[in-house]
């Protein structure tokens, strides 16, 4: 009996853990749902000049840029990476976490299609063969 108060406290931290990870719940100010329904969730991303947002995460995805940019994120780990991506570039997102941080002088826009279900596993599994040696 007194097992069932660890193992349901222990549940709520897992799915409040699992919820405060979603960029659209932490961070609305830069993330907004456009379209959500079984196949993808397709998120609009802006962030104005030099503005940051909180360390999040999203499945595998396809990024669409609106605009040109120079982005950092920093990973869990404390690593970064800065990209310089194109308007009208597009480009697949391996599952992660991490921090964005626009570090240019203008904003930046993204279309970010979250993939789900059977297209989720599907880009997991190239993603691992890929990574494979």
């Amino acid at each position: 009996m007194r097992l069932v108060p660890v193992v349901m406290a222990t549940v709520c931290l897992m799915v409040s853990s699992a919820l405060a990870q979603d960029p659209v719940k932490v961070d609305p100010k830069h993330y907004s749902v456009v379209l959500e329904n079984e196949h993808v969730r397709v998120l609009k991303i802006h962030y104005d000049a030099h503005e940051k947002s909180v360390m999040h995460e999203h499945p595998g995805a396809v990024a669409v840029f609106l605009t040109d940019g120079d982005v950092k994120f920093t990973m869990p780990d404390g690593k970064t990476q800065e990209m310089h991506p194109k308007a009208g570039t597009a480009q697949y997102t391996a599952a992660g976490k991490h921090l964005p941080e626009n570090l240019g002088d203008k904003p930046f826009d993204v279309m970010l299609v979250e993939l789900k279900g059977k297209a989720h596993h599907a880009a997991a599994k190239a993603e691992e063969k890929k990574a494979a040696p």
